[in-house]
């Protein structure tokens, strides 16, 4: 059965209930279950104006029109999208012999839209989509540890892992973008055969799809139902320190002074984790990090802000277990001890999807960190492995299966985000280590993870940032040299460290950060002490020549700072990639589809990373259409061509789209 209600399509056959209606401009949501009622939850979705857009249903089915969209439905409950141009963009995957006069009319009996009961109540439900075009290429959904920029061919985890980060928006070559519009766990395919999703716990099917001309129209309208980032300040624009870990007060002021003496640009200095006395104290241990306030005080008069490391964890032993357990602030297990990670005490989660918890932590903070002067929060989720969100009660419980709650990036931002907001602060800044759709509009900063430190990790991160950005999340970063392991003395890990600083000074957020060897002894016998330190991770830790590289690049950073202001801007208003493909600069150039380890670091940028050891040269592709300047030796050269170019140590090939 087919209806109109308003500017909806209703579709009804058996249990299953199916809604089509506009969500935005040349965009669409479209709903199904097998609940007596369709569930309310827009998870990433902003509520829209309603949209002029047209409605027809007939004997043979219904469309709705809207914009560059058409979907039309079948009388046997078949879906197709086509754009403007009457051309098809998507077509549910039908095997089955419901309608015999379908030219995919089979046997076989595979459903296009599938619920499949779970034990207990919900569905594992899967949607499929023919794959229509083998040359399709297909991007965005966040951040993997792979190097495939296309993601047409692979299987993709939907979960959340140290270094992967799920946020299941694509964009599409044929010209179309569509979001699966459910925090769960899953697993997408975008085969060559059939492109599917699946949630494993849902109580209904729900994805979002938008039509448009170039990828900017596509990534523009889905920043206006999922929000945008918030204007990055002034400090997100330069250069940050880290390491694992500052040990003490004195360690990291005198790091601050020292580039200072430098005359070394410095905007940011982070304190990462266990600088508290037990996890889930959230405060300076006094024994090591005596006088807070002194050292704000000295690091602003320095020019440098401070961020420091939040976990969500909460020991036993700490000061505030007893108050959140007994108020139902931390998260339950399914049976026996209440423990989610053994790692420095026996801990849990607090509960970031009751706002009564994310209250009492911000008060937390506020009063230890906030009020003392600290803007910067470093959301280290700590690994929250084995998690399971619940669906009817909206809190996370603990299961002996690996999965993982995804809507939890999100909620532990929003603490943060409300908090701040609440106390007059507008830009905000939050680093996380994953992020879900909808997680910019909270001040995600989203960097990748606790990664290798090798060339081919390395390439793996620049298909992670360029992913993330046509995602929707356009605050990127990554720990500069990689984060395990790497010795400052080892001539091979140096070029490494000098071929990532290189590229890091054209990401969106330039972050050294890092776990080095050897390790250093320890250094106390109480609170985090017995967490040792890696060894020294500053520019001059590397010897006089890197020393001298990263000066230089350090340089362009700060050059480039009105520029970086501009990129972040657009971010902010419009929902642009800081860090762009060379297609969303390029759409008309065909080869820009094809390359995939080169960028735009916004607009007139071309950045070339060199991703490899010890080569000696680079090949490259400059788009066509305009003419490019090399920073380097400021020769000009014609675009739409491939180049080859000698490399030194020194530099990476970055040229500069010159303006007619």
């Amino acid at each position: 059965m087919l209806r109109q209600e308003k500017q909806r399509i209703i579709y009804h056959y058996d249990a299953e209930e199916l809604w089509i209606e506009p969500w935005g401009r040349d965009a669409v949501r479209i709903r199904a279950t097998k609940n007596a009622v369709m569930p309310g939850e827009d998870w990433a979705l902003l509520p829209q104006e309603p949209v002029d857009c047209e409605i027809r249903i007939d004997e043979q089915g219904a469309s709705l029109i809207n914009g560059k969209v058409t979907v039309k439905i079948t009388k046997g409950g078949k879906i197709t999208i086509y754009n403007r141009k009457n051309e098809l963009l998507l077509e549910e995957y039908w095997r089955n012999r419901r309608d015999i006069l379908d030219t995919k009319c089979s046997a076989i009996e595979v459903e296009a839209r599938e619920f499949r009961p779970n034990i207990g109540g919900d569905y594992h439900v899967t949607v499929r989509f023919q794959s229509l075009d083998r040359e399709e290429k297909i991007y965005g959904m966040g951040q993997y540890q792979q190097p495939y920029l296309n993601l047409k061919g692979t299987d993709l985890e939907l979960a959340h892992r140290n270094s992967q980060s799920s946020v299941p928006f694509a964009i599409s070559s044929l010209g179309y973008g569509i979001l699966w519009n459910h925090p769960g766990i899953g697993r997408v395919v975008f085969g060559n055969n059939v492109m599917s999703y699946e949630s494993y716990a849902a109580k209904l099917l729900d994805y979002w799809f938008v039509a448009g001309d170039t990828p900017a129209q596509i990534e523009e309208s889905y920043a206006k139902v999922t929000g945008t980032v918030p204007m990055m300040p002034e400090y997100g624009l330069g250069f940050w320190q880290c390491k694992l870990r500052y040990q003490t007060q004195e360690e990291l002021l005198e790091v601050a002074r020292e580039y200072k003496r430098r005359n070394l640009p410095l905007d940011v200095i982070v304190i990462d984790f266990f600088h508290w006395p037990k996890q889930g104290e959230w405060k300076f241990d006094p024994v090591y990090w005596p006088d807070p306030d002194a050292m704000i005080e000295e690091l602003d008069e320095l020019g440098v802000k401070l961020m420091v490391s939040i976990w969500p964890t909460v020991d036993r032993e700490a000061e505030n277990y007893e108050e959140m357990l007994e108020k139902g602030y931390l998260i339950r297990t399914e049976r026996g001890f209440r423990t989610g990670l053994n790692f420095e005490g026996a801990t849990i989660h607090y509960d970031a999807t009751n706002p009564g918890a994310r209250q009492y932590l911000w008060e937390k903070v506020k009063k230890n960190y906030y009020e003392k002067g600290v803007r910067i929060f470093w959301l280290d989720e700590a690994e929250p492995e084995y998690t399971v969100y619940d669906f009817d009660n909206y809190r996370y419980y603990l299961g002996t299966d690996l999965e993982i709650g995804n809507i939890y990036p999100v909620e532990y931002a929003r603490t943060f985000y409300e908090g701040m907001e609440a106390a007059g602060q507008q830009n905000i800044v939050n680093l996380l280590r994953c992020a879900w759709a909808g997680s910019q509009r909270f001040g995600a900063l989203v960097w990748s993870g606790d990664i290798a430190s090798s060339f081919e990790s390395m390439r793996n991160q620049l298909a992670a940032g360029l992913n993330m950005g046509l995602a929707g999340i356009p605050w990127w970063t990554t720990d500069i040299g990689g984060f395990h392991g790497g010795d400052p003395c080892d001539p091979a890990f140096r070029e490494l460290f000098v071929r990532w600083f290189q590229w890091g000074a054209f990401c969106p957020v330039m972050r050294l950060h890092g776990d080095r060897e050897p390790r250093q002894p320890q250094y106390g016998t109480t609170g985090g002490a017995h967490c040792c330190s890696g060894a020294a991770n500053e520019v001059w830790s590397y010897g006089e020549e890197v020393y001298d590289i990263c000066v230089k690049y350090l340089d362009w950073r700060e050059q480039m700072r009105d520029y970086t202001r501009k990129l972040m801007r657009e971010a902010h208003e419009k929902g642009t990639p800081v860090m762009r493909t060379l297609f969303y600069e390029f759409p008309e150039d065909q080869i820009c589809w094809d390359v995939e380890d080169e960028y735009m670091y916004g607009d007139r940028v071309l950045v070339v990373p060199v991703l490899e050891a010890g080569i000696k040269e680079r090949r490259l592709y400059l788009p066509k259409g305009t003419q490019w300047k090399s920073c380097e030796t400021e020769q000009i050269y014609e675009g739409g061509q491939w180049i080859s170019v000698p490399l030194t140590l020194d530099s990476i090939p970055i040229f500069e789209k010159m303006i007619r």
